[in-house]
Order: structure tokens, then sequence, then C-alpha cells
């Protein structure tokens, strides 16, 4: 079940940039796009300490980052057209490679 709270920690830590990215515009805030990325942060939190109980800290810090790193990251492009290139996809994968090797080690 830790595992399943990290995944959910992790997804969720995807929400709150988007929550920001649409959060502040040119005519100034957006309450409930920022409500949404406080909720991200609280519940992403939350999921990250419940998997801690279990999953040594570094283990699930780093997968929770890379999780919502990689996440945001691909969101970006498909969702707000970032930049893409065959480095940053390849520095994305190394980042994924680090999250599956600290899942088995």
């Amino acid at each position: 079940m830790a595992w399943t709270y990290l995944v959910l920690a992790g997804l969720l830590e995807i929400g709150w940039p988007i929550g920001l990215k649409l959060g502040w515009t040119e005519n100034g805030p957006r309450p409930l796009w920022l409500g949404f990325a406080v909720l991200c942060i609280i519940l992403s939190g939350s999921f990250l300490l419940q998997a801690q109980r279990v999953i040594p800290m570094g283990t699930a810090y780093a997968v929770w980052t890379g999780i919502g790193a990689v996440g945001t990251f691909v969101v970006g492009i498909v969702a707000f057209g970032d930049a893409v290139s065959m480095l940053r996809i390849a520095s994305a994968g190394l980042i994924i490679a680090g999250v599956v090797g600290l899942k088995f080690a």
C-alpha cells in the first residue's frame, strides 16, 4: 500500500505546478486554480507522509520528485507547448531509470 500512496503523491505533485501556471495571468490571479495548487500540495504531502512510514525517506522523496518532475515535463509539452528535444527526452528518461532503479533496489 505504501507504494500506491507514493505513486498517488507523485501524481498529485504534477497538479500544483499546473495550478500555479493557470492560477496567474496577465490579468491577475485566478483563485480557483491557485486553490487547486494548494490542495494538490496538501494531498501530495499527505500521501508522501503515509508512504514514508514504510518506504525509506530518501527513496520515497526521490521517487516522489521523479514522478512529479517527469509528469510535469510531459504535461508541459502536451498541454502548454513546452519545447521538446531529444536531449530533454533523454534527460527525463534518466530520471525514470533512476525511479525504477530505486523501486527495485
